[in-house]
């Protein structure tokens, strides 16, 4: 059997009504019975019965209390000095007083509910007091002052509620702003590493897919003539679309489930491998040149492979927009950042004469077709730089040619973590 929790907490204006009910005969009751059997100066059905009526006003007006809590404050502050400036007989006739006023405190804005109840307790005590100049015997104006001291506290303890109150609402409200901040964080962090494993994949199987599709044209071109060059360029095709898949692996094994599963992944590629992606680029017929213009000095993983993947992009650009032609790539590691200049001189004035090199003409970007449309090469290359606080520049030469420079400093900020 199921539990069910019901709440027995009554609406706020039920507990208002019930409330002032009891206040109102706690007023009335507590008044008769005090003054039982002794002579007072004026007894309550005087004036019509006016005492009664003060009396009950007081206590019946602490049902508005939480929608107008001054206006409720005002009418209870009258109805008491009214009370005793007629020199009605002393009694409890101050306990809704006392509640409205602890509600201006609770429930007011601060400061301006503060002077409030600061101003309506001063006119209250200067009030009971002129009504008590000639009270006898001496002895109980000590009732006087306590209802002074007793509405200092009423205020006091509604001050001290809704101080606590606005305490609690900006500590939850912290707390919602700091869950809001995580879980912006989380969607944040998830978006960058979306972003990275796209940008891995686009420079893994664009290199991949230009060098294969040069080859295959190669295949296609020298299958019948020369079948030694053909069987090379299938190899060259098999061990770039290994690699690829391993590279593919290595990404994606980001996103398993189980952790402990390490099969298929592997460090990502960095510039030691820029070896055997000069080998691949020479094999789709470019002329590469590696140049360093000091001696290698090891190099932040973040750098080292935001580098491999920038050279990656800038040959596989030439492979599939230039076709054969000479590229040279400059290292320039420095102290505080490491620069780099991939190079190429264009597309060469014509198809070759020599028949051993019979390719076909590679594609540039204004070709009608499908793969003309632009890709995400620069941009992606030029997003890498930002990311590890670096810059990137590609534009064409003045004498021909295309030139990719990259600067990425040896401490990114992206590698910060």
């Amino acid at each position: 059997m199921e539990s069910r929790v019901v709440s027995l907490r009554l609406p706020a204006p039920v507990q208002d009504v019930l409330l002032a009910l009891f206040i109102t005969v706690m007023q009335v009751q507590g008044t008769i019975v005090r003054n039982a059997g002794e002579v007072v100066q004026r007894p309550l059905t005087d004036l019509g019965n006016l005492g009664y009526v003060l009396l009950v006003v007081g206590g019946v007006v602490v049902a508005g209390r939480r929608r107008w809590p001054v206006p409720v404050f005002v009418i209870a502050a009258l109805a008491s000095l009214v009370y005793y400036s007629l020199d009605f007989p002393d009694g409890p006739g101050w306990l809704g007083l006392f509640v409205a006023l602890y509600t201006v405190a609770a429930y007011g804005d601060g400061r301006r509910s503060l002077v409030i109840a600061g101003v309506g307790a001063s006119v209250l005590a200067a009030g009971w007091l002129v009504a008590a100049a000639d009270l006898e015997p001496r002895a109980a104006i000590g009732w006087v002052f306590f209802r002074i001291g007793a509405a200092v506290m009423s205020a006091a303890l509604g001050e001290s509620v809704r101080s606590r109150q606005v305490i609690a609402a900006e500590a939850q409200e912290r707390a919602e702003l700091a869950e809001r901040t995580r879980e912006e964080e989380a969607r944040a962090r998830v978006d960058a590493e979306r972003l990275r494993i796209a940008r891995e994949v686009h420079d893994t199987v664009a290199h991949a897919i230009a060098i294969i599709n040069v080859q295959s044209g190669v295949t296609a071109h020298v299958l019948d003539k020369r079948p030694q060059a053909a069987r090379e360029a299938l190899r060259a095709i098999e061990h770039t679309s290994s690699r690829a898949l391993r590279e593919m692996r290595a990404i994606l094994g980001v996103l398993r489930d189980d952790d402990g599963d390490d099969d298929g992944r592997g460090p990502y590629p960095g510039l030691g491998q820029v070896d055997e992606l000069a080998a691949k680029a020479r094999e789709a017929g470019l002329d590469i040149t590696f140049q360093e213009t000091s001696a290698p000095a090891p190099l932040p993983s973040a750098v080292g492979s935001a580098a491999y993947r920038i050279v990656q992009e800038s040959i596989t650009n030439v492979v599939r927009h230039v076709g054969p032609t000479r590229v040279t790539v400059t290292l320039n590691p420095g102290t505080e950042e490491l620069e780099i200049r991939v190079t190429d001189e264009g597309r060469r004035a014509g198809p070759a004469d020599d028949c051993a090199d019979a390719r076909p003409p590679a594609r540039r970007p204004s070709d009608t077709d499908s793969s003309a449309k632009p890709g995400r090469g620069i941009a992606g290359m030029r997003e890498r730089c930002r990311l590890l606080g670096g810059e990137l520049d590609a534009g064409p030469l003045a004498g021909g040619g295309f030139e990719v420079r990259a600067r990425l400093p040896l401490a990114p900020a992206g590698s910060r973590r």
